[in-house]
């Protein structure tokens, strides 16, 4: 496959995963990053020592110039390698520790838009100006990684971080029809509870351990089972699915 997709914030977590996996089925793998660049070659080592190839890229996702940067060095890459952008992962997201809205500041709330609803509107932008036929393209898939939250609305946790990932959910059902008859699909998955380092960001490392009586299938989840749907909407298995979600929650 001389194919090239970008994973934004793959240095750790459903990232990693998905750009492990994403090497795997013959993709060349753009690992973005913002700050952690150890991390993000460590999964280039990992990629590369597996057969693989990869590159890794830092760019803050939340700042439009870095953003550009970011595609212009992906375009740079394809041109060299005779490769060409097949798809985007809008995988990057941050969240705050848990307090309740009537804590929260505007400060705290731009943070987590920026990052969660601005960058992959940015990212998008990019991708479709590459992939779409309209423009020169050949096609290709745009698959944002959501949240369960953005249906369950996270009470006295994070309510900005699953109003963030309700606004990137419409961004799918939107440019999906933007997009439809331009050669590019675009799709969402939603985790649930996923055993990554995220939680810790939220100020309880162990809330899968308190939460997941709630599930229905009784765990938590893996980086990895996120990561094969979101390998499935990228693929053509997945050519007739456009403006959908995949819930990976367990039932939650």
């Amino acid at each position: 496959m001389n194919a090239t997709i970008i994973i934004t914030g793959a240095g750790r977590g459903i990232g990693a995963a998905c750009a492990l996996l994403a090497a795997e089925r013959g993709y060349r793998v753009c690992v973005n990053y913002r700050s952690d660049g150890a991390a993000a070659r460590g999964v280039v080592d990992a990629i590369q020592a597996g057969g693989g190839s990869a590159f890794a890229v830092q760019a803050d996702v939340a700042v439009e110039a870095d953003v550009v940067r970011l595609f212009a060095e992906v375009d740079a890459r394809c041109a060299r390698d005779g490769s060409r952008l097949a798809a985007l992962v809008n995988n990057a997201g941050i969240l705050e520790h848990q307090i309740r809205v009537e804590q929260m500041d505007a400060a705290r709330i731009n943070r987590i838009l920026a990052t969660n609803v601005t960058g992959p509107f940015l990212c998008a932008r990019e991708a479709v100006r590459r992939m779409s036929t309209r423009h020169g393209g050949s096609g290709g898939a745009i698959v944002n990684v959501s949240s369960r939250a953005a249906v369950l609305g996270s009470p006295d946790e994070y309510v900005d971080y699953a109003a963030s990932k309700a606004a990137l959910d419409t961004l799918t059902i939107g440019l999906s029809k933007e997009v439809a008859q331009e050669g590019i699909r675009v799709n969402g998955v939603r985790p649930g509870l996923i055993d990554t380092e995220m939680h810790a960001s939220g100020g309880e490392p162990g809330r899968i351990a308190r939460l997941q009586s709630s599930v229905p299938l009784g765990r938590g989840g893996e980086a990895l089972e996120v990561a094969r749907a979101v390998l499935w909407l990228v693929s053509d298995e997945a050519s007739y699915t456009t403006g959908s979600f995949i819930d990976v929650s367990g039932g939650r």
